[in-house]
């Protein structure tokens, strides 16, 4: 009879509207006795928020959307032939994500976890432990924080999409470990350091390919004394000069000579590997400012593939991007606060015998920010210039419009 009267209760429960589940009557009489009085529930800049009053627990909620316009198409020319295509306009949601976050037991115990919902991918899943500036822990699978263009959020940007680079030396998402931190001193001995292990075959995949892991270092010199975090556009109007230096490294042995957000893949002119078939070591160096307004950051780029399967043979790649933007109604009264103009020079060099072609963007772009980067639309055009062997020259103009959204 117990077990009856139980499930006539459940059933009750889940045929009232959902705003009454959250009414005290329904939370003390069938779920949590006196639960009204523990958990406080709002809204913050990273969703809904549900928080236990003694704060020992806390789950963040968070839905957000991408909607793009592409005219004459909307992904970067890789190889030359791509010029040579048909032209296909896109109007698509380019990204649909589902956040959940916050912390467990204790306030420094965090974790976090982000779908795709539009290709069915888990992207992150982490557990943290944060108790301390100068050392902290992290668990799962994440995106390395090899290059601040690639860590930046693909809904914290400035331009519309990552540069011409992204692809070629990107590390992107990996499954491992990290230590990582900040030794805060006097004035300019500011820095943070990154220090991860991982597979080395990219996301989704769970073991290594063979017994050569990813291994991976960033220092960075807080050399304003100011930390700087992973996020484009100086929205918080910096009264004080933030900058960063930093300097970062991979080595990896694996069947992959490229990452992406698919796992790991092959560049162009690379067959499908073999296990441990590519020894990938690459650097970079990085700078990055905000100040009043104006936003800056740059990478340098140098990558070595070797062949273990194929005498040794080596490749080496190059490239660069620069980057900036300023908010003008701090020099101009009839400029509209919310307008954000920027703009982006990148280029690529492959320096492959069989492809000696050089890539080239740029890139100008305007935001417009309804709610800093929760709701934001961006208007861009670009220019590409690839460079083949022998001179043969070939171009392309391309324009984007962008809605992105967190709910």
């Amino acid at each position: 009879m117990s077990h009856y009267f139980c499930a006539r209760k459940a059933l009750t429960i889940l045929s009232l509207p959902v705003c009454c589940l959250f009414t005290n009557k329904v939370f003390g009489q069938y779920i949590l006795a006196d639960t009204s009085n523990k958990v406080s529930v709002q809204y913050g800049e990273k969703g809904f928020e549900f928080r236990t009053r003694d704060d020992k627990f806390l789950l963040q909620i968070q839905s957000r959307f991408q909607f793009r316009f592409a005219t004459p198409e909307d992904q970067d020319p890789v190889t030359y032939d791509d010029f040579m295509g048909e032209n296909k306009t896109s109007f698509k949601i380019n990204r649909a994500r589902l956040k959940v976050g916050g912390h467990a037991f204790k306030p420094w115990i965090k974790y976090y976890w982000e779908y795709e919902l539009s290709q069915s991918n888990l992207l992150n899943f982490t557990l943290s432990v944060e108790k301390w500036d100068w050392l902290k822990f992290q668990v799962g699978q994440f995106k390395v924080e090899y290059s601040r263009e690639r860590r930046i959020s693909s809904g914290e940007q400035q331009m519309v999409d990552r540069s011409v680079i992204n692809r070629p030396f990107t590390v992107d998402r990996q499954q491992g470990a990290e230590i990582y931190g900040r030794l805060k001193g006097r004035g300019v001995a500011d820095f943070n350091y990154w220090m991860g292990v991982f597979t080395g075959t990219g996301r989704g995949s769970t073991q290594n390919d063979d017994n050569h892991l990813m291994y991976f270092t960033r220092l960075q010199w807080n050399f304003t004394g100011e930390y700087l975090d992973f996020e484009g556009s100086d929205l918080e109007i910096h009264e004080r000069p933030a900058g960063v230096l930093a300097l970062n490294g991979v080595t990896n042995r694996s069947p992959y000579t490229r990452f992406s957000q698919a796992g790991g893949g092959e560049l162009e002119g690379y067959d499908n590997g073999l296990p441990g078939q590519y020894r990938v070591n690459q650097a970079n160096v990085e700078t990055a400012l905000m100040y009043k307004g104006f936003s800056w950051q740059m990478e340098y780029h140098w990558k070595e593939i070797i062949d273990k399967l194929n005498n040794d043979h080596t490749n080496t790649l190059h490239g660069y991007y620069v980057e900036a933007g300023y908010f003008f109604h701090q020099a101009f009264d009839w400029w509209p606060a919310p307008l954000e103009m920027a703009a982006r020079n990148a280029g690529y060099f492959p320096n492959r015998e069989e492809d000696q072609t050089k890539k080239r963007e740029t890139s100008l772009a305007f935001n417009w920010f309804f709610h800093k980067h929760k709701n934001k639309l961006t208007a861009e055009t670009s220019y590409f210039n690839y460079d083949k062997t022998g001179g043969i020259p070939a171009s392309e103009w391309r324009f984007r419009l962008q809605w992105d959204i967190s709910l």
